[in-house]
């Protein structure tokens, strides 16, 4: 068995009034998320109840957690063979099935990363790199849905 890491943040929900839940309308979503010497992240719900769009839903953070340790594995796996990478952009979709209740599972996520090289290292090359990268996505072995990895590379483009 491995070593154990353990990673700590705090989630203050910061929209709360005298009222509190008194109803399913009456509150904010707004939330903080912190963590110890890092900025704080101004958060809400996907809901469109009292959310403020102009804070990060959690949706948008998890999915953009799952394109983040993708590209990390991507960088090292490249570092390691010896490919140079300047650019790495992905736009990443997530999907959630809304069941009855309002509520559902994410069914998906899709990142579309676009990559550049120093030098072209051809398509054969850039699959494999990318699929190293997702065999070792920690995050995304950690889930129950797909996440599926369709890259758009420059030397495609």
């Amino acid at each position: 068995m491995g070593a154990l890491h353990t990673y700590n943040v705090t989630v203050d929900w910061t929209g709360a009034d005298e009222r509190g839940t008194a109803s399913y309308t009456a509150y904010s979503r707004d939330h903080e998320v912190r963590a110890e010497g890092k900025p704080t992240i101004l958060a809400t719900s996907d809901l469109k109840v009292r959310a403020d769009v102009s804070r990060y839903r959690v949706e948008e953070l998890f999915v953009g957690a799952l394109s983040q340790s993708q590209m990390l594995w991507f960088l090292r796996t490249a570092a390691t063979e010896g490919v140079v990478v300047t650019s790495y952009v992905d736009h990443v979709t997530g999907t959630m099935r809304v069941e009855g209740s309002g509520a559902g599972p994410l069914v998906e996520v899709v990142l579309r990363p676009r990559v550049t090289y120093a030098e072209p290292i051809g398509i054969e090359g850039a699959a494999r790199l990318h699929r190293t990268a997702r065999e070792h996505n920690h995050l995304a072995r950690s889930v129950n849905f797909p996440v599926r990895v369709e890259p758009v590379e420059a030397e495609q483009i």
